[in-house]
């Protein structure tokens, strides 16, 4: 069969469709299978027989990890090897996917104890949160540096668009690697082999970066989780000029309000997420093995109703941050509230894809609100303090969130609500004529 000699190229990027597809993959992998991970942890864990609180702290170490090391990983992807990291950042997943799958396989089984099952899982999963944050700065760099300048932040976002399709396909397929030998573990085995694939693929077929030779940097990138994808800012980190004098103070004047409604936003989404898939195993009175198919199909809703959101509705309605602020979080806090009102799956899943929906309108709008405060020398520096926002919430949030949920399952839902109702309320006035 004869080569062909001029491979299809994607826009204005020298990387063919297939080089562009295997960093697609690299992300995608990464971002299903974490989230993946999200929606069969609560079955694990209560048949393990563990307290919830603890199997939420186990599984949010590794995003307070991502959030710490992110930033590093993104000053070394133009200068490491955009190529070796990408594998750094892929190895570093398939390790922790494997040791996790084969700790809780253990405990499943009853080969160890319960307490030990979940802190070599959180020993485990810290390899994930330390190397796995390399992958989405190697990535983009590697891309950025065979893209015109003109068509960068199109291909960046095509490429930053695979975490929010990795947060739909995580939970769908999940219950799909629930197999009779493995259990509730199957999942983590299954995407560790999928990302050992990958890995092998861009080992043999990405072609090897010269540096120095063009520059393209990364950025961090929040940490993946269900129904929160990229918000753009990322992107506009790797696509503007580094700011002189460094990172930008979230003390700064300008952006301060905004980041403090995003950080408010996302301590009431990580809250209310981690307690989700509890919520409805205790809710539906379902038994541990079997509820994850129950979990999955509200998380599937949950991340599709932020997308519509983000790629859909608000480019239509064209309404300004501080309006998506203050309707967003009305929004999310009734979906909250019908969530917690519901007796059945149907209810549940429409009330969280309606929180999430008003969540996923709250993010684009306090991102959008701090890049317009400042001019655009320093939109790098800003989207870097947007980027740590957004991670910042997976660090007390879930086990504050799980510590009040063993009080009362209702509580983090209506306290979450009560949050956004206020943040909606100081949204209207602490940042009026903000836009």
């Amino acid at each position: 069969m004869p080569r062909d000699p001029a491979p299809q190229r994607i826009g204005t990027t020298a990387l063919s469709r297939a080089h562009f597809l295997l960093l697609y993959a690299a992300m995608l992998v990464a971002a299903a299978g974490n989230t993946a991970l999200q929606s069969v942890m609560p079955a694990i864990g209560r048949e393990i027989g563990i307290s919830d609180f603890w199997v939420a702290v186990s599984y949010t170490w590794s995003a307070v990890l991502w959030v710490l090391l992110a930033p590093y990983w993104a000053e070394k992807s133009d200068r490491h090897g955009r190529k070796a990291l990408t594998l750094v950042g892929l190895s570093g997943f398939v390790v922790s996917m494997l040791l996790c799958g084969i700790v809780l396989h253990a405990g499943l089984v009853g080969a160890i104890g319960g307490a030990l099952t979940f802190a070599l899982f959180g020993l485990f999963r810290s390899i994930y949160g330390a190397l796995g944050s390399a992958t989405p700065s190697a990535t983009q760099a590697y891309l950025a540096a065979r893209t015109r300048r003109s068509g960068r932040v199109a291909a960046l976002s095509a490429l930053a668009s695979s975490f929010g399709l990795g947060t739909i396909i995580g939970p769908a397929v999940a219950p799909l690697f629930v197999l009779p030998f493995v259990g509730l573990s199957g999942p983590l085995f299954a995407f560790a082999a999928i990302a050992a694939l990958v890995f092998a693929a861009i080992l043999l077929w990405l072609p090897n970066d010269r540096l120095g030779r063009r520059r393209g940097r990364g950025a961090a990138m929040s940490y993946p989780s269900i129904a929160t994808p990229p918000t753009g800012a990322s992107v506009v980190a790797a696509t503007s000029p580094e700011r002189p004098g460094g990172r930008m103070r979230w003390s700064d004047a300008r952006i301060r309000s905004w980041l403090l409604a995003g950080v408010t936003a996302g301590h009431a989404q990580a809250a209310t997420l981690t307690c989700a898939g509890f919520f409805i195993i205790d809710r539906l009175q379902l038994e541990p093995v079997g509820s994850e198919r129950a979990i999955a199909i509200v998380m599937m809703a949950g991340a599709s109703a932020t997308l519509g959101a983000q790629w859909g509705l608000i480019p239509r309605v064209g309404i300004g941050p501080r309006a998506l602020i203050v309707w967003g979080s009305l929004v999310a806090a009734a979906g909250l509230i019908g969530t917690m009102l519901a007796q059945n799956l149907y209810g549940i899943t429409i009330g969280f894809a309606l929180a999430l929906l008003g969540f996923g309108m709250t993010r684009p709008g306090f991102t959008a609100g701090a890049s317009l405060a400042v001019p655009l020398a320093e939109q790098g520096a800003v989207a870097g303090a947007i980027t740590a926002a957004n991670g910042i919430s997976w660090i007390a949030a879930p086990a504050l969130g799980m510590a009040i949920y063993l009080i009362d399952p209702n509580l983090p839902f209506a306290a979450s609500a009560l949050v956004l109702v206020a943040l909606s309320l100081w949204t209207r006035r602490g940042l009026a004529g903000a836009g």
